[in-house]
């Protein structure tokens, strides 16, 4: 997963009963993909896993989506057609991933001693 200021690339596919997140190269690469099948999913794909986020959309806590929610939406719970379809039919974001930074309250003065 990215870390500091590196861009995150997520498809979100709003399903009947959950959100649906799967983390990709960039827009680019799930472009590229759509327009020529051959391309293989490894390409595109980043990290293999199903996510959903309990009906928050994009936001929430991110968990693995169980076999049942796969195959309750989908009709299946094989993970590269799970896939195919979030690319198919979700929409792409891309969000900057701020990192940890330090002084977050600069209301308190300056950070030096004066001594």
């Amino acid at each position: 997963m990215a870390r500091g200021n590196a861009p995150q690339t997520k498809v979100h596919l709003k399903g009947k009963e959950e959100d649906f997140i799967v983390f990709v190269d960039s827009a680019k690469a799930v472009q590229d993909w759509k327009n020529d099948k051959s391309v293989p999913l490894a390409q595109v794909v980043s990290g293999w896993k199903v996510l959903v986020t309990h009906k928050h959309g994009t936001q929430g806590v991110l968990d693995t989506a169980s076999n049942a929610v796969l195959e309750n939406e989908f009709g299946t719970h094989k993970e590269e057609d799970v896939v195919k379809q979030i690319l198919e039919r979700g929409d792409v974001q891309e969000t900057e991933e701020h990192g940890r930074q330090g002084d977050r309250n600069v209301t308190q003065g300056p950070s030096i001693s004066h001594g």
